[in-house]
């Protein structure tokens, strides 16, 4: 299938980064720049109003297409088959994947539910170096790709592009609710939900997500930003990741970070900045503005310690400046901390606590409700560690189960 769009488009950008992490197999027309992109729109009969367009394998136009009404069409998303589960694993970063691998490998009927795609936030990292036993490295849309078959080879059912909002707890039945109105039911619960980049609230950033500024994205992008400068936000690994990735395109990469990288950054990571000459790492500095010229980013402003205030021309910027918790849906029934990270084990004991022994390790304030990978509260943010949890949990899941 082929999208049309313009590169500078937040309904465009939405569409590709969907299908570059569903792994759908799919050409990119710049309406700007491709001479072909404008033929095919003549062929179909579609203006440029009618822009992004999608045109399918079997001849159909979609004009302006939703990414759930592509998914749809594409058969990504799809209902539950079964109307009663063992486990629901609500999530499909490592830890999601990791607890999905090991319940369906151990018998028991395993969904996995993930709003985005598989991979979760990790999924979108261009190159993980430190997980063990790939010495070379892969990445994180490699890796996804690896779990996801390994789960359904072992049965577990994948359900994408569904949300949770909700979770109901109704005697020994646990229930949650999806973002398309279904509801799935099961005995355990693993909460696998990950976090979500953390949105930049300086003026001018919000306005121009999805054309020129964009939050993770280095694999969908990159290769659009051949020959330019690309500013990446952010200190820790996943904005150094980016920033070597962008390297092998881009003609500059400017690294704006609040402190220094030896703070929260891996020390391979920083080698291999140091060794790029068109990679810069400017410490001390924060972009406190994004100013725009004809819809699309044009600079940004920066304040720095040392330079003072002045303006950074970018034809791109990629924000990684940590994550906020995916556990709104949650309030109410499960106990979280001041910044909404997931409480577990003695931590979660509080007076609402029904049971006579403690919770469980990885066990939440609602018994059979578990809490694996970066959604918990105090875990190590590191791939090889969501995916032990997730398997750890699957173990506790099984002791739960026996007590039930």
């Amino acid at each position: 299938m082929r999208i049309i769009g313009h590169r500078f488009s937040k309904d465009t950008h939405d569409l590709r980064d969907f299908l570059a992490r569903n792994r759908v197999p799919a050409r990119w027309l710049d309406i700007e720049r491709d001479g072909e992109a404008r033929e095919l729109l003549t062929i179909a009969g579609v203006d440029v109003d009618g822009l992004p367009v999608a045109l399918l394998e079997d001849g159909a136009v979609l004009e302006r297409p939703t990414v759930l009404e592509l998914a749809e069409r594409l058969g990504v998303a799809n209902q539950p088959a079964q109307e009663h589960y063992d486990l629901i694993v609500v999530g499909g970063g490592p830890a999601g994947l990791g607890a999905a691998v090991y319940g369906a490998s151990e018998g028991l009927k395993t969904i996995m539910v993930e709003r985005e795609a598989p991979g979760g936030q990790a999924g979108q990292s261009s190159r993980i170096e430190n997980y063990l036993g790939f010495p070379a490295g892969l990445s994180g849309s490699d890796l996804a790709r690896r779990a996801t078959d390994q789960a359904r080879r072992l049965g577990a059912e994948l359900l994408t592009v569904q949300d949770a909002v909700g979770l109901r707890v109704e005697g020994s039945g646990r229930f949650v609710e999806l973002s398309g109105g279904g509801v799935l039911s099961g005995n355990s619960v693993i909460i696998a939900s990950g976090v979500s980049y953390r949105q930049m609230g300086a003026p001018g950033f919000a306005e121009l997500t999805g054309t020129g500024i964009y939050y993770g994205a280095a694999m969908t992008e990159a290769r659009a930003c051949e020959e330019q400068h690309v500013v990446v936000i952010g200190g820790a690994n996943s904005a150094g990741q980016a920033a070597v990735h962008f390297s092998s395109y881009a003609s500059r990469v400017t690294m704006l970070v609040r402190s220094s990288l030896e703070k929260s950054m891996s020390h391979y990571l920083i080698a291999q900045i140091a060794a790029l000459d068109n990679v810069e790492v400017r410490t001390g500095s924060t972009a406190i503005a994004a100013h725009e010229e004809n819809g699309r980013l044009h600079c940004l402003r920066v304040s720095s310690t040392t330079d003072g205030e002045y303006d950074l021309h970018a034809d791109a910027c990629f924000v990684f400046i940590g994550a906020v918790p995916h556990t709104d849906w949650l309030e109410g029934v499960v106990a979280r901390d001041g910044r909404g990270f997931i409480l577990a084990g003695l931590d979660a004991r509080t007076e609402h606590w029904p049971l006579k022994r403690d919770p469980l390790l990885l066990e939440t304030s609602v018994p059979g409700v578990f809490v694996a990978g970066d959604v918990r509260a105090r875990s190590i943010k590191r791939v090889a560690s969501a995916v032990g949890e997730g398997s750890m949990a699957v173990s506790l899941v099984h002791q739960y189960l026996v007590e039930a």
